[in-house]
């Protein structure tokens, strides 16, 4: 894969350095950030001026709400009749967490999870990774408020259609700018080290979970007081069911979740669990990063954002990851068995009527 075959952008979510204590992903752009952003310049073109459209529905998680085909007026679920008080985040915190990709034998074993998927089994039904979060409401600068970074060890998001995510990869977004980092150890053929993933892309605000409605079946399925939030979406980036169960998935449906529950009588993060891309690859219906050792403490600037800080968005190729050969060729590969190709997070709503 070259860089000019990757052709679709990304504004989502979504590492583990200091908390991981493993293969510190920061020195590689740190270390070479002024480098790496004129070699993936040179090797893609100005990106973001090529792709100015990279701004995706989040339903006013990571962007405004106008962006979104929104379920509930200006994207808020605030004072929804039922809705338990919202958690909000601290100002900062970083946590490590578990992902599991389940792809198969799930119809009775769907998110959220308190562990390991239940009744399925390793490698037979799902794939195990590690990977952590960052996070710093109070990070300022140009491009706006907040700094998050999400870091995917040895496995990357499962979001992107026919690219295997078995490769290193770390999300951050300082302000509205968000980059897609890879490194040297794992990194697919013609990838640059840095792209700019999206122009419009913030971390989550700390009363972010506003923008999801309680969903009491999920709730109830973690239990123990755990308060979790989920919809699903069609392919025109509307909400259409509150809730995992039933499983859209088959009528082209995208899941986004988030859980909290109490931790000696405080409300933190529990797991993060959607919609992969569900065909293979990267084989992902579900996802899930359920949070571990999560600590209300503020990350290290030199250990996360630092790798990008000090790049220029405008000097970088626009992360392009739609449309690639291989995608086209598992879209008509599905079409030929009487499959419809499912809607990815990059084109469902506004962003699946542009054209790329």
């Amino acid at each position: 894969m070259t860089v000019k075959e990757l052709r679709t952008h990304g504004s989502w979510l979504a590492l583990s350095l200091a908390l991981a204590a493993c293969n510190a992903p920061g020195n590689d752009a740190a270390a070479n950030g002024a480098a790496a952003n004129q070699a993936a310049a040179a090797e893609g073109g100005n990106g973001a001026a090529a792709d100015g459209n990279a701004v995706y529905a989040t339903w006013g998680v990571h962007n405004p709400p106008g962006v979104s085909n929104c379920g509930a007026p200006n994207c808020s679920y605030a004072g929804s009749p039922g809705r338990p008080p919202d958690p909000i985040y601290p100002a900062y915190w970083q946590s490590r967490w578990t992902m599991y990709r389940v792809f198969a034998n799930y119809a009775n074993a769907l998110p959220p999870y308190k562990g390991p998927p239940p009744g399925l089994v390793p490698g037979r039904d799902y794939e195990v990774s590690f990977g952590a979060t960052y996070y710093d409401s109070t990070w300022k600068g140009p491009s706006g408020e907040g700094a998050m970074m999400e870091h995917y060890e040895k496995r990357c998001l499962p979001i992107f259609p026919g690219i295997p995510n078995t490769f290193t990869c770390s999300f951050i977004s300082l302000g509205d700018t968000a980059y897609f980092l890879t490194y040297p150890q794992d990194r697919p053929k013609g990838m640059p080290p840095v792209c700019l993933f999206s122009p419009l892309n913030h971390p989550p605000r700390r009363d972010f979970i506003t923008h999801l409605p309680y969903a009491p079946g999920d709730s109830a399925q973690l239990g123990g007081g755990a308060q979790a939030y989920s919809f699903w979406v069609g392919a025109d980036g509307k909400p259409f069911q509150t809730g995992v169960k039933p499983d859209q998935t088959a009528n082209q449906g995208i899941l986004f979740g988030y859980a909290f529950a109490p931790v000696n009588g405080q409300m933190q993060p529990q797991s993060f669990y959607f919609s992969g891309f569900p065909l293979d690859p990267p084989n992902a219906p579900f996802v899930s990063q359920n949070y571990t050792n999560w600590q209300p403490t503020k990350p290290d600037p030199a250990k996360t954002w630092a790798q990008v800080s000090g790049l220029d968005p405008k000097q970088l190729p626009a992360c392009q990851v739609m449309g690639t050969p291989q995608g086209e060729a598992q879209a008509a590969a599905a079409l030929k068995a009487g499959v419809k190709r499912p809607p990815s997070w990059f084109d469902i709503g506004e962003a699946g009527k542009r054209k790329h």
